[in-house]
């Protein structure tokens, strides 16, 4: 039996500010990196999140049973893809990152540069979804998570997606929850200057008489 002690990851391909990562990304450490990745997942020192995306497994829990939460994993994913600085937690999963969300949900929702198709997760009933978003027009925070730093809207940001697109996602009851919980904490001049920008005014208005 292979020692979990045994297998690290290289530090060539710690040096990125979220510790997901690619077969293709160990080709400047490895001849042949998809058998190595294998190797690592056996010992512990990789988790495999999904096809062709593994996350680091933090020294002190490998060989525990150990996941990193939803949100986390999908920016990583993302992010692993597009870099960290064209990503951002949004909608549902930024609401989850400023606590109203307050149970875990099986569907991540991240802000991302391109299209792409909705990826299911491997170590989880999950999906990740993609929303084409150029992330220098939102309202954005540093988010630190279990797999390092990233990006989430702000509260006034996320209050203003949910309200556009409250159905993104697929769990209303949820999104309607969230805006409720939100709304008390945002600053309403900047939600009032996000709106304008973003041309969300009626969005804004909408919720706002709900209110």
């Amino acid at each position: 039996m292979m020692s979990h002690t045994a297998a690290r990851v290289p530090p060539e391909l710690l040096r990125r500010p979220l510790r997901v990562l690619r077969p293709r990304d160990g080709a400047v450490t490895y001849v042949h990196p998809r058998p190595e990745f294998a190797r690592l997942a056996r010992a512990g020192a990789l988790h495999r999140l999904a096809t062709g995306y593994y996350a680091v497994v933090p020294d002190d829990q490998v060989g525990a049973s150990w996941r990193p939460e939803l949100e986390a994993a999908a920016l990583g994913i993302a992010a692993a893809d597009e870099g960290v600085d064209t990503v951002a937690l949004m909608g549902l999963s930024a609401a989850r990152i400023h606590g109203a969300v307050p149970r875990a949900i099986a569907v991540a929702v991240v802000a991302a540069r391109r299209h792409r198709a909705t990826l299911r997760l491997a170590d989880r009933d999950a999906t990740v979804l993609f929303v084409r978003r150029d992330i220098r027009t939102l309202d954005l925070q540093r988010h630190t998570s279990e797999l390092g730093d990233g990006w989430v809207t702000t509260i006034e940001q996320t209050v203003l997606d949910l309200a556009a697109r409250p159905a993104l996602g697929g769990l209303p009851d949820e999104t309607e929850a969230a805006i409720h919980a939100l709304l008390p904490r945002a600053d309403d001049n900047l939600l009032d200057e996000l709106a304008t920008a973003q041309r969300r005014k009626a969005a804004l208005a909408r919720l706002l008489k709900d209110s």
